[in-house]
């Protein structure tokens, strides 16, 4: 099964989703689904429900959730990280299209990676 991205508020950029969607990639973001202002841990629950690799740049916070998430018996639908100021949106597009093409749902689940 091909990866399906959630994109949380603090990653959330038009042009990446617009870019993401016209090169095939399903994706959807916190204000799509209606779920903004939601919590942490409630954004990642939604995402598990759902079958999204959850896309974030909030790195400190989802390391930790990530932890607890495991030790709970919790298996993510996977969890990808990035420092917001460290990528441009160019290099996010190429990063998530290349794991796209190289990893699979199945693949991503209970891992966390990290943008490089």
């Amino acid at each position: 099964m091909e990866i399906r991205l959630y994109i949380d508020e603090d990653a959330m950029s038009r042009s990446l989703v617009r870019g993401l969607r016209s090169r095939g990639i399903n994706v959807t973001t916190v204000y799509e689904e209606g779920q903004a202002g939601q919590g942490d841990t409630g954004q990642l629950d939604y995402a598990t429900q759902n079958q999204r690799v959850f896309y974030t740049f909030n790195v400190g916070d989802f390391c930790r959730i990530h932890k607890e998430y495991l030790a709970g018996g919790k298996s993510p639908s996977g969890i990808i990280v990035a420092n917001r100021r460290r990528y441009t949106i160019g290099e996010q597009l190429r990063y998530l299209l290349n794991l796209a093409k190289t990893k699979s749902a199945d693949d991503m689940r209970n891992q966390l990676l990290f943008l490089n």
